[in-house]
């Protein structure tokens, strides 16, 4: 009930967390001291919501202040159902007016806010971790301009990105960035989490892509940073703080973003590799021999065929071979296109680095080719309880880090795979088991992280830090440099109201 919450709110895993064991490594930057990645984190001494709270939110928000829990229930929960928060308000302003009105109240009153776009995160970063006030950006969702001739797209940060594609569509161009969630997640959450996706190695990351923002301060004030130029030296690039902040740093309220053409010819090859060193040398060939027409160049291993087969019934369009690749290539000219990619196959087959392949060039085969990859998240879920870990590694390296860990579990795990963007270096390890297992979480953690950083890697490729690997920070970057974003949080949110328990460690709190 508002205003007669418990001190000791219950704990926002459900029940048993991705966090409970493990420690940090990296000692000598970390220091003996730093909390442990394992621990929940306490509640901050921010204020409860009253009942006077809620009739100021209904003024300003008349029908779009929730406090309804079964309409609650949803928003308090992620997307794997591993993290529950409780909060008890969920605000959907419609315009950054509302949201600067907001976050000014809730600055005053100390009352924590959570950002929440699309909800499609995987650590816990877009639900509350106790109580904090559910800020929505729903149902700001409208498109403000587009520009046919540079093609620059300005909308507010609750527009749905295959909503967005599909209009871009009708004008012959698309979007920069494609997710598996494009039918659920907001390009606000997009930018303010640098996801990246299966384009970026065509268009690059959304810090290069994303021309300009708009972003709510915790005090209320309004950030307008919303530029439409392609160059612009005039100063620190501000917009590049909230890329990747996950709402700790401000509340992104609208963006304007740099599109592509839409390409008039768009192919995907599904091939088959013996090994995986063959598979970086096709790599290597393909960037040779496709190059401009290159768009993705994605690997699923066989275990993740195993569960398509299995989980989806999705039969595998070639033969059975260890390693798999998704390429793609979009260009404009289908002759031109077509010829290059001949080209590149007939030297993949001659040289034995592929065994066997298939080529679509209609949209019903190409998206039947493309969900091989894209749905191998959803076949993980039928397969058990999923421990879920995004790496960035220097390429060579991706594989062998799906093998060690093999190795290094032995039997305690139902399944072992690996999937992603070997175009740039990106890998999607996750492991299954039964039922949530402690045991075989304290053989993957600090494992996983330890090997990441022993090869100079990323713990989080672009899913971001969130709740659950806040704590990590170290394994990835140095205590300086830890040291200065705390510094960065405090001068842009002095009370720590957005986004509270995310992103950063403990023990900067």
């Amino acid at each position: 009930m508002i205003g007669h919450s418990p001190v000791d709110r219950r704990s926002p895993f459900l029940p048993t967390t991705s966090l409970q064991f493990g420690v940090c490594c990296r000692k000598l930057q970390a220091g003996a001291d730093r909390p442990s990645p394992a621990a929940a984190p306490e509640r901050l001494p921010f204020s409860r919501v009253t009942p006077e709270d809620v009739a100021f939110f209904r003024k300003i928000l008349p029908g779009r202040t929730i406090t309804d829990p079964d309409l609650l229930e949803s928003n308090n929960v992620d997307w794997l159902k591993s993290v529950r928060g409780s909060s008890e308000v969920l605000l959907r302003p419609q315009t950054t007016e509302d949201v600067s009105q907001i976050l000014k109240y809730c600055n005053s009153r100390n009352l924590a806010v959570n950002p929440q776009g699309g909800n499609t995160g995987l650590v816990g970063g877009s639900v509350p971790v106790y109580d904090e006030i559910i800020l929505s950006t729903a149902l700001m969702n409208n498109i403000l301009t587009f520009d046919s001739i540079s093609g620059i797209l300005t909308c507010q940060a609750g527009c749905v990105l295959e909503n967005l594609s599909l209009y871009l569509e009708e004008r012959d161009y698309i979007m920069p960035l494609d997710l598996g969630a494009k039918g659920s997640c907001h390009i606000g959450g997009n930018v303010a989490t640098n996801a990246g996706g299966l384009r970026l190695l065509r268009y690059g990351s959304l810090r290069g892509t994303v021309l300009g923002l708009e972003a709510v301060l915790a005090d209320g004030q309004v950030l307008n940073c919303l530029a439409k130029l392609r160059k612009d030296n005039t100063g620190y690039d501000l917009k590049q703080l909230f890329i990747g902040s996950e709402g700790t740093l401000g509340v992104i309220t609208a963006v304007s973003i740099l599109c592509p053409r839409k390409p008039k010819s768009v192919n995907v090859v599904f091939l088959g590799c013996e090994t995986f060193e063959q598979l970086l040398k096709t790599f290597q060939l393909c960037k040779g021999m496709l190059g401009e027409i290159l768009s993705a160049y994605e690997f699923l291993d066989s275990e993740c065929m195993r569960l398509l087969n299995t989980h989806l019934k999705l039969p595998n369009p070639i033969s059975d071979c260890p390693f798999y690749v998704v390429i793609e290539t979009s260009g404009s000219d289908p002759t031109h296109d077509g010829e290059k990619l001949h080209n590149f196959l007939d030297e993949a087959m001659t040289s034995s680095l592929v065994t066997d392949g298939t080529v679509a060039t209609e949209d019903s085969k190409i998206k039947a080719l493309w969900s091989m990859r894209e749905r191998v998240t959803e076949a993980l879920t039928h397969d058990g309880f999923t421990y879920k870990y995004d790496i960035s590694l220097p390429v060579e390296r991706i594989y062998q880090l799906v093998t060690d860990m093999r190795e290094h579990l032995g039997d305690r795990a139902k399944s072992v795979v690996g999937y992603g963007h070997v175009g740039d270096g990106n890998l999607h390890l996750n492991v299954t088991s039964p039922t949530k297992d402690p045991a075989l979480l304290a053989a993957i953690e600090p494992f996983v992280y330890e090997w990441t950083a022993s090869c100079h890697g990323s713990i989080s490729a672009e899913h971001g830090l969130g709740l659950k690997k806040r704590n990590y920070i170290y394994y990835s970057k140095p205590s300086q440099a830890v040291a200065l974003m705390g510094n960065i949080k405090a001068m842009l949110d002095p009370k720590g109201i957005l986004n509270p328990y995310k992103t950063l460690p403990d023990d900067l709190k």
